[in-house]
């Protein structure tokens, strides 16, 4: 059993190797994806949850006009402090907070968006209920999760590679949390409980995960998310050995220099 808490926790050098790997490997497509939907909606006040280290407040900040403001939150002050580092074009406010109890008065912003974090949530009905509370009539929630984690090919192989290293309890956060929130109507659901009363649009959009050698995205799985801190519950001293299961089993399945592998995801996109 895995100690409270433990998947969503981002701390250590979880920050800078999740920026480092993560980022450009499986993260900076939807992050402009995200964006050119949002520009397209004209907002003038802006509110990224879950932010993570940037990665779409940066292409928010080159895409959309100076005069738009951006607040970008996320619960982890390691990961905003890693944003704050990276930078952005122009001015953003950062602010710790918590999705389930945001900071902000009602019907504060034009656009919430979250990238790739609601599946983090321990409850996600409040989460989209505070959404929803922070949304001017007419505003728009978006966001994205991953699809099931077989759409998923590093992430699946991964996953895998740890069953037969830890064969007694495999690590199973990639399948259980990123990977776990795939189901449609099921977020359909929990935004109608969070008071959302429009029906959903989603996207299922596919795209490719590229690194230049197989322990690239065996490093940033296995070492840049929280699937690090459920190997290191088991056995601190076989962070190495997981992360060498990792890297061996993407090179026999992708080959042993550059790699290429599917990622997909879900994006919705709901009004209030």
């Amino acid at each position: 059993m895995n100690p409270p808490d433990i998947d969503r926790t981002f701390a250590g050098s979880i920050p800078q190797l999740y920026e480092r790997y993560l980022v450009p490997l499986i993260f900076e497509p939807y992050a402009a994806d995200l964006a050119s939907r949002l520009v397209l909606r004209q907002p003038s006040r802006v509110l990224e949850v879950a932010a993570g280290t940037g990665v779409v407040t940066r292409q928010l900040a080159n895409a959309l006009p100076a005069g738009v403001s951006i607040l970008a939150t996320d619960l982890n002050q390691p990961m905003l402090d890693q944003a704050a580092a990276a930078g952005t074009t122009r001015p953003v406010e950062w602010r710790q907070a918590d999705a389930m109890q945001l900071p902000y008065p009602d019907e504060a912003f034009d656009v919430v968006v979250c990238q790739f974090a609601v599946m983090f949530f321990p409850n996600k009905q409040k989460a989209f209920s505070e959404a929803r509370r922070v949304l001017r009539p007419g505003g728009c929630f978006i966001f994205n999760v991953w699809d099931r984690i077989e759409q998923n090919e590093f992430a699946n192989t991964v996953t895998q590679s740890l069953t037969s290293a830890f064969s007694d309890n495999p690590p199973r956060f990639l399948a259980r949390v990123p990977h776990g929130y795939h189901d449609i109507s099921v977020i359909a659901q929990d935004l109608a409980c969070g008071g959302f009363e429009r029906s959903l649009v989603f996207t299922t959009l596919a795209a490719r995960s590229r690194a230049d050698s197989p322990r690239i995205p065996a490093v940033a799985y296995c070492q840049g998310t929280p699937l690090r801190s459920e190997i290191e519950t088991r056995d601190p001293s076989r962070l190495v050995v997981a992360t060498e299961a990792a890297a061996a089993a993407i090179e026999c399945r992708f080959g042993s220099g550059a790699v290429d592998g599917k990622i997909q995801a879900h994006i919705i996109t709901i009004e209030r």
